[in-house]
């Protein structure tokens, strides 16, 4: 038996590493670029098996056989390290069953001419046996067709190297590891090849390009075992991040270095009503909710945050804005985040912990004093009904204040779904609730509109009913309900023949905050406004002619349904009137002559 030559030992060597990485990367799947891997070595294998076979064969139609054979290897090495490289770096949307047909149409149509026996010489114009001092090759002259499928290698060679070239910058020592050793593995057949068309190699018929398949082997190896090429790929990191920034749940938009608008994530879609498709390339001062107030604030250098007011499908609600610069390797602005927190919650619930603390600190020990201090004086004189009727009076406040406090506690729990009611039931209750404290009043009810509305609006319209008639100290209080609806927002409107709020109620409520020496006479009005604050919605105090107040409240119809602001972030314009009176932070105002 014929000793098989140096080179064709050489080759199986090459042909046994490839192999075996193979057979590592199939073992692998389905780990993102492992079948591909897997297809690109098995091509290599092909092509060098084949490669020792035309090395052996000693006819010229037995060495063009093989040559033939060898194209399918050769077309697969290449279509196999392009999905590859876009699977493993998390490019795999394009890798579809579309993509790969298409790009194998060339790679597909090269194969069939060799099968076909090269009609027309297009792969091979001339073939010739040279006798060299190494052996004896298969000089081909090339035709135009193996220009091109050269030409067309090197294309997608170059596709693929560019997603692994950005890895070798990465901050993670593994990926800059795995990406070195796959580009050495690509570049050393490269070269050969390069250097076989280009005439660079002295002896004739001899391509070095299998030759150097055991070099790749090895990278391609040590990637798989010291590397962990294909248990630590970077597809899932991309797609991580990826998914964060979709599934933030803080809007989240990012505006180029022009002002147009770059991407934005599916909260911030949601969020303000923004189509993606369409917003995607607009100026950012048409789709960013207050975009101008944003970046004013930003340039302003003011590192206190400041709840910026915006309208959204959950009706207007106060956000922190923070922008950030996206900077490149040169230190260059290229993009700016701009993201929305939802402090709406955060307020609240500091806005309630100060009340409560303050009710208890305060109201609760002033009727506890008031009932001791009277208990005593009932000891020493138990007939005195006087002191008995303050008692009692001071034991219905506390109780009072008790089932308030218990409301604020458990209306605005963030862990509840809310809940819909009829409008008409809401107001229903309102009034149930108005008549239960004062018998005698005239309670007014205007046309109240069929819609769905949240529960908690109940709750707000029964303390506003109750406050009308409640503070009313005329033998027969008079009070009105009125309620529009108008694109997805309704308003309610009450109404009374009071004394009218005392300013001082006003000022607290504007503030959002509460001292010790300025404070709400009680919790109800900020359970008016905790409620109004929890819908999205707004709330007005005016005079009323010639005495008492008019309390507007305009809220959703639905959270599902809420209308979409303009980009300036205002609200739709109130079925009745003006009933806003929120500054930029987004604290309630009353008008200027507001005050009973």
């Amino acid at each position: 038996m014929t000793a098989l030559s140096p080179l064709s030992v050489t080759l199986l060597v090459a042909v046994t590493v490839g192999l075996a990485a193979a057979i590592l990367a199939w073992r692998e799947r389905p780990e993102p670029g492992a079948t591909w891997l897997a297809v690109l070595l098995a091509g290599q294998v092909w092509w060098a098996t084949f490669l020792v076979f035309e090395l052996e064969a000693t006819t010229l139609p037995a060495k063009a056989l093989w040559y033939d054979v060898q194209w399918v290897g050769v077309v697969a090495v290449p279509v196999g390290w392009l999905f590859f490289a876009l699977a493993y770096t998390g490019y795999d949307r394009y890798v579809t069953p579309f993509s790969v047909a298409l790009v194998s149409v060339l790679p597909a149509a090269t194969v069939a001419v060799a099968a076909a026996g090269d009609p027309g010489n297009l792969l091979a114009a001339d073939r010739v046996v040279r006798e060299t001092a190494v052996g004896t090759f298969l000089d081909v002259v090339p035709g135009p067709l193996y220009y091109v499928i050269a030409g067309y290698t090197y294309l997608l060679g170059a596709v693929g190297s560019i997603p692994l070239i950005q890895l070798i910058r990465d901050d993670a020592r593994p990926f800059r590891g795995q990406s070195a050793a796959l580009l050495v593995g690509t570049a050393a057949p490269w070269a050969g090849s390069v250097a076989y068309i280009s005439g660079a190699i002295p002896i004739p018929g001899l391509d070095p390009t299998p030759l150097v398949f055991g070099v790749s082997g090895v990278a391609y190896l040590l990637a798989l075992s010291r590397f962990r090429l294909l248990t630590l790929a970077p597809a899932p990191r991309r797609r991580a991040r990826q998914l964060v920034f979709e599934q933030l749940h803080d809007p989240v938009f990012v505006v180029g270095t022009e002002g147009l608008l770059v991407d934005l994530n599916e909260s911030a879609a949601e969020t303000f009503g923004v189509d993606r498709r369409e917003a995607i390339g607009q100026p950012a001062s048409a789709v960013v909710p207050k975009y101008d107030a944003v970046r004013d604030l930003d340039e302003s250098g003011d590192d206190k945050p400041r709840a910026i007011r915006v309208v959204g499908r959950d009706g207007q609600r106060p956000y922190e804005a923070t922008i950030r610069d996206v900077v490149d390797d040169h230190d260059r602005t290229t993009a700016r985040v701009i993201t929305f927190h939802d402090v709406g919650a955060y307020l609240g619930q500091q806005q309630r912990l100060n009340v409560l603390n303050r009710v208890f600190r305060h109201d609760v020990r002033t009727e506890t004093n008031l009932i001791q201090g009277y208990a005593e004086q009932l000891r020493s004189d138990p007939t005195d009904e006087r002191a008995l009727s303050i008692i009692e009076e001071s034991a219905e406040r506390m109780l009072e204040l008790s089932e308030r406090t218990r409301t604020a506690g458990e209306l605005f729990d963030p862990t509840e779904e809310s809940e819909s009611a009829p409008l008409t039931a809401a107001v229903d209750a309102a009034v149930a609730e108005a008549r239960a404290v004062a018998p005698d009043a005239r309670v007014e009810v205007g046309r109240v509109a069929a819609v769905p509305v949240p529960v908690v609006l109940e709750v707000v319209l029964g303390n506003l009913c109750t406050n009308a008639v409640g503070h009313n100290e005329a033998d027969a209080p008079w009070m009105r309900i009125d309620t529009a609806v108008a694109d997805g927002w309704v308003e309610v409107t009450v109404a009374d023949d009071g004394p009218g709020i005392d300013p001082a109620e006003y000022d607290v409520l504007d503030r959002g905050t509460e001292t010790p020496l300025r404070h709400g006479s009680g919790i109800g009005l900020w359970i008016v406004k905790w409620g109004v604050d929890h819908l999205g919605g707004r709330i007005s105090f005016d005079e009323r002619e010639p005495s008492g107040t008019v309390v507007t409240v305009c809220v959703p119809v639905d959270r599902s349904e809420t209308p979409v602001a303009d980009p300036d972030g205002e609200p739709p314009d109130p079925p009745l009137g003006d009933s806003a009176q929120t500054d930029e932070a987004g604290s309630l105002g009353p008008p200027p002559n507001a005050g009973r």
